[in-house]
């Protein structure tokens, strides 16, 4: 599966973002979706993990209640929804797509990477 993520940008301390994801292929519901994220000369970090129904997420402790991830399996499409965005959170976001069989929070998990949107939320 190919994935093309967008919807980063520029944004003030406080504000919100919905970044997407959307995929190609015709067996885009088989996949468990994550999204991760890397700031400059960190490492890549987990942000937050779906099911292949949607049924199931999980989040890192660093925006958990702050984001959400969705997806529309008729879209192709996984959503973070991204409120109450901190200086820290800025980073390039990367969706992923894995056929573990659980949710992952680690990188080597997922099997397809997207290209990546910068998201700069500026204090």
């Amino acid at each position: 599966v190919q994935l093309q993520a967008s919807g980063g940008g520029l944004v003030q301390a406080g504000d919100s973002l919905r970044l997407s994801c959307v995929a190609s292929g015709r067996t885009f519901s088989s996949y468990r979706l994550g999204w991760f994220r890397q700031a400059p000369e960190k490492e890549r970090e987990f942000v937050a993990a779906i099911n292949r129904s949607g049924s199931a997420k999980d989040y890192a402790d660093s925006v958990k209640g702050r984001s959400t991830i969705s997806r529309d399996n008729a879209k192709n499409t996984v959503y973070l929804q991204m409120n109450s965005l901190k200086p820290e959170d800025t980073a390039v976001y990367y969706c992923a797509a894995s056929t573990y069989y659980r949710n992952s929070v680690y990188a080597r998990d997922y099997n397809s990477w997207g290209q990546g949107t910068q998201v700069t939320v500026s204090s």
